[in-house]
């Protein structure tokens, strides 16, 4: 069977070349330049490359963007009053705590500390909580990020059988109760799984669409999906590779090779999920900026 790949990088790319032409034209009227700020802390790797990603995404849109690095040392109690300061700060329009945190700190008390109007984020249970009856909210940049793809691709979700691989509270959860709502890129008949379903493979086997978030590498193989199915991979792993000049190579919870010929759509690892994610946070930023939400 014949695939064709879901093209993140395209789509996003399209996405912020809109965002661009709208911000310009704001200028053009006077209106403030959209303003994202991310709180880092520490120093872990990963982090530091999704933030500076989310910093190049906020030039290439024509935002301005703020960092605020604190150390890793950093109590709870002064991390919540820099929160504090973005909350009250009227030239923000959004920002977000990039995660994982030190352990010390609680996760939860950070996200519930953010103003929900600022959360570009999605995390608070206000916003999420709105995006479950269906009210305006900022919705989480991942899931957000994967209905666009779909969308763009003109992926019916209608009457189809949906499988999650995955309950996270920022990718499966969301995920699950977006694409089961009443909207155009919803109706869809929704299985949430997780390391405790029994019997995978036959429900995976069911799948119409089928999306990977479990955080396994190459946990999905030929064996669990229906030929034609539509697959969205959410993992992201870097492995040591020989082939290449970094020496090391990114794979997703999809084993791609085996997976690929089985589908009619599949997205890559990189290249897929990831450039829609950042781009998410960018439209919940202008949103935010345009008061669209609240």
């Amino acid at each position: 069977m014949d695939f064709q790949i879901l093209d993140g990088k395209l789509i996003s790319k399209q996405i912020k070349d809109e965002i661009a032409e709208e911000v310009s034209q704001m200028i053009k009227r006077g209106q403030k330049q959209p303003h994202l700020s991310a709180i880092l802390v520490g120093n872990d790797g990963a982090s530091e490359t999704y933030v500076a990603h989310k910093v190049k995404a906020c030039e290439q849109v024509g935002f301005k963007s703020s960092l605020i690095r604190l150390e890793d040392t950093v109590s709870e109690e002064a991390l919540i009053k820099e929160i504090e300061k973005l909350n009250k700060n009227n030239d923000v329009n959004g920002f977000i705590v990039q995660l994982p945190l030190p352990n010390y700190i609680s996760e939860d008390k950070i996200i519930e500390s953010i103003d929900p109007k600022k959360d570009v984020d999605g995390f608070h249970p206000v916003n999420v909580g709105r995006m479950t009856i269906g009210l305006p909210a900022f919705v989480s940049a991942t899931p957000q990020g994967i209905l666009d793809l779909m969308n763009r691709y003109k992926i019916e979700t209608s009457g189809k059988h949906c499988v999650i691989i995955g309950r996270s509270n920022i990718v499966g959860k969301p995920l699950s109760i977006l694409l089961s709502q009443k909207s155009d890129i919803g109706n869809a008949t929704v299985t949430l799984c997780h390391s405790r379903t029994q019997n995978l493979k036959e429900i995976t086997k069911q799948a119409d669409i089928l999306i990977a978030a479990i955080g396994v590498k190459e946990f999905v193989t030929k064996d669990m999906v229906k030929p034609g199915a539509v697959i969205i991979d959410v993992g992201i792993h870097r492995v040591k590779s020989d082939q290449t000049k970094s020496g090391w190579k990114l794979k997703g919870d999809v084993k791609f090779d085996e997976v690929a010929p089985l589908c009619s759509y599949i997205t890559p690892v990189p290249g897929g999920v990831g450039p829609m994610t950042i781009v998410s946070l960018i439209k919940n930023t202008l949103a935010a900026a345009k008061k669209e939400v609240y």
